[in-house]
């Protein structure tokens, strides 16, 4: 392996991306000649990016599971797992605001947008805010509009 295989690029790492595809193989390393570990079956699925070789990404899902994607099926759209207990989207990023929708542990939101202490996401086409530290998919200080 050169070193230049090993250049991190332009993006930072990490970085959250989300899966393209709902078939998505995870291998053990960094190329087709390493035996798939597990395939992810969810599209949109939220993983952070830790490392990177050639067309190759090393991810993490929510749980802490490493393994090797080829960058074709990922993408950068921002999804976000919902955590803990069953949730409500507010209306506005505040304790005060109105519920728009319920969310329950596990369900896939679209972000679209991120500040402070809350992140607005699109859930199955319900649009609210919730607070960050209820979904993974984001970082504790990343702003995103």
């Amino acid at each position: 392996m050169t070193a230049g295989a090993w250049a991190q690029g332009a993006l930072p790492i990490p970085r959250f991306v989300s899966l393209r595809s709902g078939e998505v193989n995870v291998r053990t390393g960094p190329g087709m000649q390493y035996p798939v570990a597990w395939v992810f079956v969810r599209a949109g699925l939220p993983v952070e990016v830790i490392a990177t070789f050639d067309v190759w990404r090393k991810v993490r899902d929510i749980d802490g599971v490493e393994g090797w994607v080829h960058q074709n099926l990922l993408s950068g759209d921002r999804h976000a797992i919902i955590t803990g207990g069953e949730v409500r989207t507010l209306t506005r990023a505040a304790t005060t605001a109105v519920p728009v929708a319920q969310a329950e542990p596990g369900v896939i939101a679209k972000v679209l947008a991120c500040s402070g202490a809350y992140c607005r996401l699109d859930v199955a086409g319900h649009k609210g805010w919730l607070p960050r530290e209820q979904i993974w998919g984001v970082y504790p200080n990343e702003t995103l509009d």
